[in-house]
């Protein structure tokens, strides 16, 4: 019996006459700051939609121009915003309605650049009948109809592995390294604030060049923790405790007084994702840090404490839209290293 070849022609794909593909950026109600400094370095202007929330509750969307065939990007990190009067679970699903609503209306590819994935750390059980709320929400954005998502510093990377869909995963660790690089601190030592975090703590230390060491932590409950020692040497150094995430601030506090206590000359703290529930800015404000840096995935809220410094990822983040659009490397953006935390 003889096999039937078929022979391609020289061609592979076929050229559509005067098409030219369209990026077009929109943003939620979330982080509107993010998305218009990401909007200016593209140099193009928000795409117009209207979004807002019934008095029953309910979010609702409409883009305002025609998407039909364009590369879609929603700027929407699932925290709430005070100023905007969404919360974490609005923001998600307002999210959602756009991505919707994007499918809906013939978007080429619809892509949710959401910096900060909410529910993130809810990424396994830990405890009997729990729910794995990140999975949950991975579904919910591929069910939405989302083609790909942009985060960064994911709690934990394995998150990835709950999509069927490509993830893009950028760190702003390098943004803050480059921070602590540029002021020449000395005797400087990088602090784990637990077990978990040593990997992350250990990229950092290397590229600031500094020593490493680590806290004893035990967490009882949820959004408790309790610090009992450090394990390293932080006597007359400046320490700097690094984090993905600062939420009541609670731990964080309690990691800056315990190092202090140890004899630490100078505190400081670094972390990706400004949360900043609850009694965050009274813990921070009557923490011993000299400085806390964190990055805009989150807005900052109104009365935040004076040693707080922002540093803006919309560098970053606009670099890796750019490449998404123009189907080039985005692991090039890090040489392959954010795949590292």
């Amino acid at each position: 019996m003889s096999a039937l070849t078929s022979r391609p022609s020289s061609a592979t794909s076929l050229p559509l006459s005067g098409y030219d593909k369209r990026l077009m950026l929109f943003s939620g109600r979330s982080n509107p700051e993010l998305a218009a400094k990401i909007a200016n370095k593209l140099g193009l202007g928000l795409g117009g939609v209207t979004l807002k929330t019934f008095s029953n509750g309910e979010v609702y969307c409409r883009y305002e121009e025609s998407i039909r065939g364009a590369d879609v990007f929603i700027v929407q990190p699932t925290c709430g915003n005070a100023a905007t009067g969404v919360t974490a679970n609005d923001a998600l699903m307002e999210l959602l309605v756009m991505i919707d609503a994007a499918v809906g209306a013939s978007a080429h590819r619809v892509i949710a650049v959401t910096p900060w994935f909410g529910y993130s750390r809810q990424d396994k059980k830990s405890a009997p009948r729990e729910p794995i709320s990140s999975r949950l929400v991975a579904h919910m954005l591929e069910a939405a109809g989302a083609d790909r998502v942009l985060t960064m510093d994911l709690h934990a990377g394995q998150v990835q592995g709950f999509f069927s869909k490509p993830v893009d995963h950028m760190t702003a660790m390098f943004i803050l390294t480059q921070y602590f690089n540029d002021q020449h601190l000395e005797d400087l030592v990088v602090v784990s604030p637990d077990a978990g975090r040593v990997k992350l703590a250990k990229k950092f230390a290397e590229k600031v060049g500094a020593e490493l060491a680590i806290l004893n932590k035990e967490r009882p409950a949820q959004q408790v923790a309790e610090i009992a020692y450090v394990i390293g040497d932080v006597k007359d150094k400046t320490a700097v405790i690094v984090d993905d995430i600062i939420d009541t601030a609670g731990t964080l506090r309690a990691a800056g007084e315990t190092v202090k206590d140890e004899g630490a000359k100078r505190v400081f703290a670094a972390a990706t994702h400004p949360v900043l529930s609850g009694n965050a800015y009274e813990n921070l404000k009557a923490s011993p840090f000299e400085r806390i840096v964190v990055t805009d995935t989150i807005p900052m809220q109104k009365d935040a404490p004076d040693n707080i410094t922002v540093l803006s990822v919309a560098d970053l983040l606009t670099d890796s839209i750019r490449r998404i659009f123009t189907d080039d490397s985005v692991a090039e953006v890090f040489g392959g290293e954010n795949q590292l935390f």
